[in-house]
């Protein structure tokens, strides 16, 4: 009795599930860390502004260290546009548009519209990219951001906090659109450059704006320790190492596939705020992932 082999290009698809599902875990604990690094609008900690040019700074110093070790190649002409168009995503609007939201809103609010950022990234990886899928994968796509946006909204509003549209709330959306654009286009460079050196030269290319932003909003007040490690965090993994694993996770499972685990993300982010924010872990929202699990493997299956 003989075992079917699994084709090198089937290996290499699984793997890219795999490195999207790290690098899904790392960016899900950005949330609970944004929001310890800034504060709220009661206790504020470290500017929205700060937070998104040193964390910027923080990974362009561990990019630097990296390339130069690696000796690695200059990008060529045609790949500066897209890795331009990463670096204002991820690099900058992302953080600051999230950063200001998180201030004025809790974590589960956030979570209502980062559940809409699989099926954004999705669109526009099917335009950008010009990456094909059936029908039924479409259908878990929607099925599955219907699913968090719903349970996001419910949570919210079993927890007293409501949810009334306010100025927040077109921040976050500009926070979805901001990240679904880096994540494509870094992923677009990716097989030719490397998905180490596209997130690398993303945060060196932003120094000349975050070096000189981080420096005039350094914070003038006392800031909790807790904060410098929420910016710690945000800037050594979220800015940086997680994209390691998520720009090569884009690139080697397809970005139509990978991009549904970001539906994983707001219910990762909630396990995280367990032990960081003192919030609860309820069954329901066991639940709720288990059925986006669910819209994610079935996705998989009708990607192509």
């Amino acid at each position: 009795m003989t075992s079917r082999a699994i084709a090198p290009d089937d290996r290499q698809r699984l793997w890219g599930l795999w490195l999207g599902l790290l690098g899904i875990c790392v960016f899900a604990v950005t949330l609970p860390m944004t929001r310890l690094a800034t504060g709220t609008v009661a206790a504020p900690q470290l500017s929205p502004w700060f937070i998104t040019f040193a964390r910027a700074v923080i990974a362009a110093g561990l990019s630097a260290v990296f390339l130069l070790a690696t000796r690695s190649r200059w990008p060529k002409p045609e790949e500066r546009g897209p890795l331009f168009l990463a670096m204002l995503g991820n690099a900058l609007g992302f953080p600051v548009l999230l950063g200001w939201a998180l201030r004025h809103v809790p974590s589960g609010h956030a979570a209502v519209f980062t559940a809409l950022l699989p099926l954004a990234t999705a669109a526009l990886a099917a335009w950008v990219l010009h990456q094909r899928a059936r029908w039924g994968f479409w259908v878990c796509a929607v099925l599955g951001a219907v699913l968090v946006l719903g349970f996001s909204l419910w949570r919210a509003a079993q927890q007293g906090h409501g949810f009334a549209l306010e100025w927040a709330d077109a921040l976050l959306v500009g926070a979805v659109l901001s990240a679904a654009v880096g994540y494509v286009f870094g992923a677009k460079v990716t097989p030719a450059l490397g998905a180490e050196r596209v997130i690398c030269w993303v945060c060196l290319m932003a120094l000349p704006v975050s070096l000189p932003g981080a420096l005039l909003t350094w914070p003038q007040q006392p800031v909790a320790p807790i904060s410098w490690l929420g910016l710690a965090y945000v800037g050594v993994f979220s800015m940086w190492a997680g994209f390691f694993a998520w720009y090569r996770g884009l690139a080697w499972g397809g970005t139509l596939r990978v991009s549904q685990l970001q539906l994983l993300q707001p219910f990762v982010s909630m396990l995280a705020a367990v032990p960081l924010l003192g919030e609860a872990l309820e069954a329901s929202t066991i639940l709720f992932a288990l059925a986006v699990v669910a819209t994610v493997l079935v996705g998989k299956r009708l990607a192509q």
